[in-house]
């Protein structure tokens, strides 16, 4: 595997541009980052730029995997803008590019991900999945537990509402981890 990762890059209008179309391709292969397929980049472009904004002005920072030069693996570190829960992070937009699936990326970029919050002193990791896709078990093999759900929460499409399901990653652990 020869995935670079790179905290808090250089938001350059490129690597805006191609995080734009790894979520939009993220989502167009089925991926549950905010969208419902078929999206195009224009439909990412006004949330993609939010985002952008929160990262710039800070508090919250940026996670990009690069395969060689290329943007393929990519996470927000969201800050809780709360005092009482600055002791753990929340994991937004979590995705990798459908065309590295099955080439260990997504948990690589997780594995990432926690040695950083461990970095960070932050007691745990939180990220939310839609249900009925499966990524439960993705999280859960990576120590992931599930914390709780909202049932419906998500509507996917008119008479198809998922839920969203709340995930939890114990940082003050250290001998329970699954095997990766």
């Amino acid at each position: 595997m020869s995935l670079r990762f790179v905290l808090d890059p250089d938001l350059t209008a490129e690597l805006r541009e191609q995080i734009v179309t790894l979520w939009a391709d993220a989502t167009n292969a089925g991926g549950a980052v905010g969208f419902v397929a078929p999206v195009a980049v224009a439909d990412v472009r006004p949330v993609a730029e939010a985002t952008f904004t929160d990262i710039s002005a800070g508090p919250d920072r940026l996670l990009v995997g690069y395969d060689g030069e290329r943007p393929v693996a990519v996470l927000v570190l969201a800050d809780n803008r709360f005092h009482l829960k600055a002791h753990w992070c929340v994991l937004k937009r979590v995705m990798v590019h459908p065309d590295t699936q099955g080439l260990g990326y997504g948990s690589a970029l997780m594995r990432e991900a926690e040695r950083l919050g461990r970095t960070a002193g932050w007691e745990a990791l939180h990220v939310t999945v839609r249900s009925g896709l499966g990524l439960e078990r993705f999280y859960a093999r990576l120590g992931y537990r599930e914390v709780g759900r909202l049932p419906g929460a998500l509507r996917v499409a008119p008479g198809d509402d998922r839920d969203e399901v709340l995930m939890w990653l114990d940082l003050t652990t250290t001998g329970d981890a699954p095997s990766r």
